[in-house]
């Protein structure tokens, strides 16, 4: 039994006994011990004495004496105000450690039968993957690792936003200017290529504005007065035909953008199971809008849009489909739920979409449960803040924006610079330091973003990302190089009986504890939808055995039960990196 069960169980069995009152485990609740206290975990005593009837301070004094008495692996307790703080034996502890390293799928949880789609990355095909692509994706993938370990059995899920106005505008910059220009005449990434014609119609549109009287200084309002606008338009109404020669262009240059996309999704690591595209689903939404009709969920107004009254919901009326039949967002998205319903049955569909659109999917979730569709239930906005750069938000339309390939090379660029100059390639090859550069790179990026609280704001510096010494990717990745090298100078120590030690040092007792807490790190990782909660678990676990390697010798230890527990513990703590880190996406180097 874990012990925080044990904790729950053992409490709860003591108010029954010595309060005479029954109370449930969920109203026991418990913390590692602070640092500034002494103990291993702390009982929050406060909410329990309304059933006692007593002090916080009498309660836990009586707690914590059963305690003791009843499980010989409390060592101590001391009570401050309403917290009781217990310590156990270091037998306890070595013991522990031992269940550790004998558990082969320690941090996998068993299969709960949940089925969960996660929908990440959402790119437009119109421009390449910017910094908040990268976020997404990492956020995503991330997540999706997470939920498997906790459990879950995970679809993951692309939507290409492949068609409207936007992709039209490309199309017609590239016919106007391309002159038959490829990406492999040019050597231009497929993405990046069709992102120059979005660049260059919206430098083309500004250009003829300034020939056009009557303007207001609003280019979304303006750029409709344009000759420009209209032929894109015109080509717009083509697409919708399926005009052939459209058609041809469209699937060419779309084809141009997902080679470019698949080279960036195949360096960061990240994958899909399915893709989706808005150019298969956005008339499917109509049926249910239809449905919705049906059911007097949804109204029509007297313009003809569709839409449905939210307001008692604390929102506004929103609109479902436009006034002359057309479909919209909204539209797409309730027939891809739907869709991916008949598809997968899942109990739970994630979509990782920036906060911008926190409004959107609560009308998304709204409408389906209005309509009876119980699964929507499970609908879950997994929301995020913007990225920015240390001089404010990055912008797309001007050509400004920070590709998501052009700081991955930054980021490449400074992690060869700093591990060069750090010495760390010594006795590398030439292919075995680039392939070092590129997973601390990779690893600095994913770690800055996934270190931070999804709904937290980022400012992305990619020299502040790479640092060996800091709160960074690269010093966990020192910190399981330099285990490695331990554990390979003692490859053929035999380790048995380590668990025998039972007078352990602080910082061993409390490296246990942290291993202890992994799987507890998981758990809450999945039910907060949090990958930074795995982030700074390993990042403390790495602090903290790096503050028991500067301080104890390990392969040099006084006895050998304390050199065969130290290497075993180095060897769990390696692991667990490890672990912790590829649920962030991130490879650990053996050597450094």
């Amino acid at each position: 039994m874990k012990l925080e069960q044990l904790l729950k169980d053992s409490t709860v069995a003591i108010f029954k006994e010595e309060f005479n009152t029954e109370i449930a485990t969920h109203t026991v609740t418990i913390n590692i011990t602070k640092k500034e206290h002494e103990g291993d975990y702390t009982i929050v005593v406060f909410p329990l004495i309304k059933f006692s009837k007593k002090s916080p301070e009498q309660t836990a004094e009586i707690i914590g004496t059963k305690l003791k008495e009843k499980n010989k692996i409390v060592a101590s307790f001391n009570v401050i105000k309403g917290f009781l703080n217990l310590s156990f034996t270091d037998a306890y502890w070595a013991n522990r450690l031992k269940e550790i390293a004998d558990s082969k799928n320690y941090g996998s949880f068993a299969l709960n039968g949940q089925k969960v789609v996660l929908e990440y990355c959402g790119p437009n095909t119109n421009k390449p993957l910017h910094i908040g692509h990268l976020r997404n994706m990492l956020l995503g993938f991330s997540m999706s690792e997470i939920l498997n370990a906790a459990g879950y059995d995970v679809t993951k899920v692309n939507i290409y936003n492949d068609r409207g106005i936007a992709i039209c505008k490309s199309m017609v910059a590239y016919l106007r200017y391309g002159n038959g220009s490829t990406p492999q005449s040019t050597g231009i990434k497929g993405d990046h290529f069709a992102g120059d014609w979005y660049v260059k119609w919206n430098e083309k549109a500004k250009e003829e504005l300034q020939t056009i009287a009557g303007t207001k200084g609003d280019f979304d309002e303006d750029q409709k007065l344009t000759e420009l606008f209209k032929e894109t338009q015109e080509m717009l109404l083509k697409w919708e035909a399926g005009d052939a020669d459209t058609m041809a262009l469209w699937n060419r240059m779309n084809g141009w953008v997902y080679e470019g996309f698949q080279k960036t999704f195949n360096l960061l690591g990240v994958d899909f199971q399915k893709d989706y595209f808005e150019s298969q689903t956005y008339l499917m939404g109509k049926d249910i809008v239809e449905e919705g009709l049906q059911m007097n969920v949804f109204k029509k107004r007297g313009d003809g849009a569709v839409v449905i009254d939210l307001t008692a919901d604390g929102l506004d009326e929103k609109v479902l489909l436009r006034s002359d039949g057309t479909s919209i967002y909204i539209t797409q998205d309730l027939a891809t739920a739907e869709l991916r319903h008949t598809e997968f049955g899942m109990d739970k569909m994630i979509y990782v979409v920036a906060n911008e659109q926190d409004y959107h999917f609560k009308v998304l979730k709204l409408a389906l449960q209005k309509m009876g569709k119980n699964w929507a239930d499970g609908i879950y906005h997994l929301s995020y803040a913007l990225v920015e750069s240390p001089t404010g938000r990055f912008k797309s339309r001007e050509g400004k924006t920070a590709d998501a390939d052009d700081l991955i090379a930054e980021v490449l660029r400074i992690a060869k610079e700093k591990t060069k100059e750090l010495g760390k390639t010594e006795g590398f090859s030439d292919e075995q330091a680039i392939e070092l550069y590129k997973t601390i790179g990779l690893g600095a990026l994913k770690y800055f973003v996934l270190r931070v609280n999804p709904y937290k704001k980022i400012i992305f510096n990619p020299e502040e990302s790479i640092d060996f010494h800091g709160h960074t990717g690269p010093f966990i990745q020192y910190t399981h190089a330099r285990i490695c090298a331990i554990l390979r100078r003692a490859a053929e120590i035999d380790l048995t009986g380590f668990q025998n030690l039972h007078n352990l040092a602080a910082i061993e007792r409390e490296l246990i504890i942290l291993l202890s807490e992994y799987e507890n790190t998981i758990s809450a990782a999945a039910e907060k939808y949090d990958p930074s909660e795995v982030a700074n678990y390993v990042y403390n676990l790495a602090k903290t055995y790096n503050k028991f390697y500067h301080d104890f010798p390990i392969l040099s230890a006084v006895t050998d039960l304390e050199m065969k527990l130290r290497i075993e513990l180095s060897k769990q703590t390696g692991i667990i990196i490890r672990k912790g880190m590829k649920l962030l996406g991130i490879e650990v180097p053996e050597k450094m």
